[in-house]
């Protein structure tokens, strides 16, 4: 009977700490995702950054580069760069004084 419960709080614990935040973290993918409008900022799971040019169906329409443009599936797209990201990664590093 012990083994049954050690068994039933580790798959408790697994739902709590693994599984249930990943769902939480796809969802809103999903919604950033079916969101998405032309200017917007993205970076694929192959790591291309770029800004939508187009957004269709099932695909959309990426600018990489002046005249360059990539034609991705919607599901290849990993975050969607928001104007708090920019800030944060555009700002200069502060260096330590000695």
């Amino acid at each position: 009977m012990g083994t049954v419960i050690m068994m039933v709080l580790m798959f408790v614990m697994f739902y709590f700490i693994l599984i249930r935040p990943q769902r939480k973290r796809q969802k809103e993918l999903e919604a950033k995702v079916k969101s998405l409008k032309t200017g917007m900022k993205v970076v694929t799971i192959g790591g291309i950054n770029g800004i939508v040019a187009n957004v269709k169906e099932r695909t959309l329409v990426l600018k990489v580069a002046d005249n360059v443009k990539i034609e991705f599936e919607k599901s290849a797209v990993a975050t969607v760069v928001t104007k708090d990201d920019e800030k944060a990664g555009s700002a200069p590093a502060k260096e330590e004084k000695k």
